[in-house]
């Protein structure tokens, strides 16, 4: 699994014209699923993003969670995450998971977020999205499983 994590200010997604989630202060999640990933990658990742200190604290510091400042997660499906643009002109998907593997880890991983108790809104699994948002630093980071 391959996570692109920004930290925002506000988040929202649309799916033809029709915004299908929202999100206040906190991080907007581009989630990308590789062959071979697992529960288990869910699992650690959504630990791991519960408890990623990358929210300043009262010094300026970047000492507090998403759950330390009661912010809110927008999760979006992004298979490009996996592209591979080293040969050619052309990205190859080869190691993105096929959609029918990648939807129920995409499904788990946002219940995982939701079972730490973090408010999270979605997007639509394979749906042409738009995302707009508004980075706050910007704090930006990849995440590998």
């Amino acid at each position: 699994m391959r996570l692109l994590v920004q930290r925002i200010k506000e988040a929202k997604v649309s799916v033809g014209g029709e915004e299908i989630g929202k999100v206040g202060a906190g991080l907007c999640l581009f989630l990308g699923i590789a062959k071979g990933d697992t529960t288990e990658n869910a699992d650690a990742l959504a630990e791991k993003i519960a408890e990623l200190r990358i929210f300043e604290d009262e010094n300026g510091k970047m000492n507090r969670s998403v759950r330390d400042v009661q912010g809110e997660i927008l999760v979006v499906s992004e298979f490009t995450l996996h592209g591979d643009c080293s040969k050619g002109r052309r990205p190859s998907f080869s190691q993105a998971a096929p959609p029918e593997a990648a939807e129920p880890l995409y499904d788990y991983f946002v219940q995982r977020l939701k079972d730490l108790g973090l408010k999270v809104a979605t997007g639509k699994f394979q749906a042409k999205m738009e995302v707009s948002l508004i980075n706050d630093g910007p704090v930006t980071f990849i995440l590998d499983t």
